[in-house]
Order: C-alpha cells, then structure tokens, then sequence
C-alpha cells in the first residue's frame, strides 16, 4: 500500500485469528526462517500476533494436516524435516513429466521464450556469489517453467503443476542441502537452452533434462546417506 508499510502480521479482516496464525507461520516456513526441525512455540507465536493460544493451536493442527509440521511427544510442535522417500519419489515423478514435456515443447518456444529462460539462468549465475537457497530455488523454478510452458499437452501440463505443488516446502529448501549442485545446475541449464536453438532431436532433448533433474536428486540422497551409493533408479 502506498504512503506506509505494511507488516508481515496485517491481514485483511475478513480472515479469522487462527487464518491469521495459520498464513503468519506457514510464510515463515516456506522462506525457511522457521527450517526443517524448528520448535514451534505456541505461546510466544502467539504473544508475537497479539492473540491468544487457541487460534495458534488451531492453525498448527491444520499446518500437521497439510504434512508441514509434525508433533512429538514431550517436544510439540515442529516444522517437518524432509521427508526424503517423499522428495525422492516426487522428483522421479517429476523427472519423468518434466522432461516430456519439455521436449514437447522445444518447437514451440520461439526466440522471447529463450532469451527470458537465459536472462533467468544469468541471474542465477548472479546468486551464486551470495547465495540464498530460496531465491536460487524459486528462478529455477522460473527457468524451467518457462521451457515447458508451451507444452502442447495439457494434461501433461497439469500433472508437472501438480507434482511440484505436490512438494510444497521442500521446493524451497532442497538447495539448502546441496547448495554444491547449483553450480552444476546452471552449466546445465546452458546445454539444455543450446539443444533447444539448434534444433536438437526431442528424444535428446528429453534426456538431457531428464539427466540433470536426476543429477539433483542423487546429489541429496548422497548428502542424506554420504556413505551408501544412492542407486537412484534409472529414469
């Protein structure tokens, strides 16, 4: 709103206390303030929104129900951990759609489509020196979006959407655990761009997407389990 600031705890007053609690900590979990494991204290969460406990353990309930924050006993709330066989099978998932759908829409992206999708990796580029986690994940997300977009099957439009909603949080903080793969991740943004202009077979096209979201996946299950071979399944 123009002429003042406005504060992470306003709402509209439509919302009721506990959307309130509920939107305010769900923020702070997908921006990783609140990260992987962190103790969720009801009573200061509320004493922080000027409300009582009641609509911050509702909001809570309905965070658990949505899988991002979990209950121990003795303990209470937490924010979820990653839930690896989660990650692991989503990223197969969208592994698979993704690169199909990319390949799909190869023909169909014309020169704005390219240069914006290598204006996005060149920022990326940019994060590296100072990077954060989050906004690297989210101009991924951008860059690779922006290649499958076009896809001309919209169904399988529809399946990429819903698996990458599919990882809520995790999206977000997935490069908190292997920031070392970013590097990798954007020369391979390269390859895949210079397929697409030359006009490179789809089939070839596919695989190369196809590789490197395979690349990220095997670079956090080796960060999981450093001395076991994560024999990731071929895709």
């Amino acid at each position: 709103m123009a002429g003042r600031a406005v504060t992470e705890v306003e709402a509209p007053e439509s919302l009721s206390k506990s959307q309130r609690a509920y939107r305010w900590i769900r923020e702070r979990i997908t921006s990783q303030e609140f990260s992987p494991g962190y103790r969720l204290v009801l009573g200061t969460i509320a004493g922080e929104l000027d409300m009582s406990v009641v609509p911050v353990r509702e909001a809570v309930r309905q965070l658990e129900a949505e899988g991002l924050v979990t209950f121990e006993r003795n303990v209470g709330a937490r924010v979820s951990m990653v839930d690896e066989t989660q990650y692991r099978d989503t990223m197969q998932a969208i592994t698979i759609v993704e690169s199909a759908a990319t390949a799909l829409a190869a023909r169909s992206l014309t020169p704005e489509d390219l240069r914006r999708a290598r204006s996005i990796n060149a920022v990326m580029v940019d994060c590296l020196e100072h990077f954060d986690p989050r906004a690297f994940s989210a101009l991924n997300q951008q860059f690779h979006h922006t290649l499958y977009a076009p896809c001309p099957n919209p169904r399988l439009l529809e399946i990429v959407d819903a698996e990458w909603a599919r990882l809520g949080h995790l999206r977000d903080s997935i490069f908190s655990f292997v920031p070392g793969r970013a590097r990798e991740s954007v020369r391979e943004h390269e390859d895949i761009l210079a397929l697409i202009e030359r006009g490179a077979p789809l089939e070839q096209i596919e695989r190369a997407v196809r590789n490197h979201r395979t690349g990220t996946l095997s670079a956090f299950l080796v960060h999981e389990h450093p001395d076991q071979d994560p024999a990731v399944p071929a895709l």
